[in-house]
């Protein structure tokens, strides 16, 4: 039996094995404590969404702060029998050193801006470079993926019943962790309530149902089991011949007569917007007008939307498979670039990545990103400023849109928010970590109160504008005319 998954495991060790090669090659050349700066960001809003949602901050924290390689680890490296001893040697006692600036987690946020920068020692920026894509890739992914299927629901709750159907364990878990910053109301998956404090929910399988000698039996037998929170399994024979009025049976004579009411019903396969309409009629017709409509199967933001266009009667969803693993686009694509190395004099010197394809060109240099907030709190703009430059909003701000670089713009009776904030300052952790709840609830208020609605559309939802400060433009276009130069 392989072991391995139930044993303690140094996560310092998920990593790619070129950051070992290349902070070996660093090592060597007597470069590695040459401070570089990386920035963290993505390309694309999975989905052609207009926005997305940053999650798994707390997780990078944690596997920052805990960094280091055990006896173990530097025998295995070893055994590659690719590094000199000097620097193994080094990697022992190794700690992150630098510092690291990040949006607070849940903050909405959009392709081409940093998200997170990483001002570190080259061998530390290097080795940590895995570690924060995966989280920030993963969580955010299925953290956006739940916006918008809350989204879809219209204020109905949504629950995280996804963890079978997640790609692993700690899929599952930290999955939930996600889909509840997007907005669920709950997981099924009993560890992930546990470790965050996640509200659980769950009641029966087909199985339990199936096991007792009819339908009547089971669900007797349930209600009696959990009077005060009865929620019944509907589907596993007949939905409107069977199982609706065996539940109706038994809010009558099992649960009534304690005094007790019937809280749901689920279904989870057939056609769900015909079978919940007829469900609601009988259960009306029952006096059940408080129990309370759920369904699942293959659930998504965009079979929501159908249910509920065709005048499905639905309380609450419970979705799986789509939510957990992104179905529709499971790949975030957040990338980890090079963007300045300090120079002798002490200045960071910009780098830029020069592409044939436009998107691939990345933002050069130290950096700062904004949010440009109007009169009426709406953000209409994000900018990407020079680190050392001053924004001042007091009066009108002339930007650049780089798109249309020719335009003559200004942000007039506007806000400038500061996106990023220290997280980590000299290799300590100077970040307080909100609740979980916090940061879904920081979601829920930027997009309620901040984001335009119109960028939360699913089709051809508006393009967030990401502006210039005009003397970070212009490093940026000489930085591309010097590599022309180049040619």
């Amino acid at each position: 039996m392989d072991k391995t998954q139930y044993m303690e495991r140094n996560l310092s060790m998920v990593m790619d094995f070129y950051e070992l090669t290349m902070s070996n090659g660093y090592f060597n050349d007597d470069v590695k404590n040459v401070e570089v700066v990386f920035d963290v960001f993505y390309r694309k809003n999975p989905d052609n969404g207009g926005f997305a949602v940053f999650a798994g901050l707390e997780q990078i924290v944690e596997y920052i702060d805990n960094l280091g390689f055990t006896d173990d680890d530097i025998e295995y490296f070893h055994s590659q029998n690719l590094f000199n001893e000097s620097f193994l040697e080094y990697l022992k006692n190794f700690k992150f050193r630098g510092d690291i600036y990040s949006f607070p987690e849940g903050t909405i946020m959009y392709p081409g801006e940093p998200v997170i920068t990483v001002i570190a020692p080259l061998i530390d920026a290097q080795l940590i470079e895995t570690a924060i894509l995966l989280q920030v890739n993963h969580q955010s992914l299925v953290a956006t993926k739940t916006r918008r299927i809350v989204n879809a629901a219209k204020g109905r709750m949504v629950s995280d019943f996804g963890a079978r159907r997640a790609h692993n364990m700690d899929a599952a878990v930290y999955g939930a962790r996600a889909a509840y910053i997007g907005g669920a109301a709950g997981t099924a998956t009993v560890l992930a309530g546990q470790m965050f404090d996640i509200p659980i929910s769950g009641t029966m399988a087909h199985s339990y149902i199936m096991f007792y000698k009819d339908e009547f039996t089971a669900f007797k037998k349930y209600a009696e089991c959990y009077p005060d929170s009865t929620t019944l399994l509907v589907d596993t024979y007949d939905v409107l011949k069977s199982g609706i009025p065996n539940a109706i049976r038994v809010a009558k004579e099992v649960l009534e007569p304690m005094g007790k009411r019937l809280k749901g019903v689920r279904i989870d396969s057939g056609d769900l917007a015909y079978l919940t309409k007829r469900t609601r009629k009988m259960l009306d017709a029952a006096g059940l007008n408080d129990c309370k409509i759920i369904i699942s199967n293959s659930l998504d933001e965009f079979t929501i939307t159908s249910i509920l266009n065709q005048g499905g009667c639905v309380d609450s969803f419970g979705v799986g498979e789509r939510l957990i693993t992104a179905k529709s686009e499971p790949v975030f694509g957040a990338v980890y670039k090079l963007a300045a190395v300090k120079g002798e004099d002490g200045q960071f010197d910009p780098r830029i990545k020069v592409s044939e394809n436009i998107e691939k060109i990345t933002n050069p240099g130290l950096k700062k990103v904004y949010r440009i907030i109007d009169e009426e709190g709406r953000a209409i703009a994000d900018m990407i400023a020079r680190a050392d430059e001053e924004i001042d909003m007091s009066k009108p701000f002339r930007y650049v849109d780089p798109n249309k670089p020719w335009k003559n713009r200004f942000f007039e009776n506007c806000e400038a928010q500061e996106l990023q904030i220290p997280i980590i300052l000299n290799g300590k952790v100077v970040y307080n970590k909100p609740s979980l709840k916090e940061i879904s609830d920081y979601v829920k208020k930027q997009l309620s109160e901040e984001i335009w609605e119109e960028e939360q559309r699913f089709e051809n939802p508006h393009i967030h504008y990401m502006d210039m400060s005009p003397n970070y433009y212009e490093l940026k276009m000489q930085l591309l005319n010097d590599s022309r130069r180049d040619d």
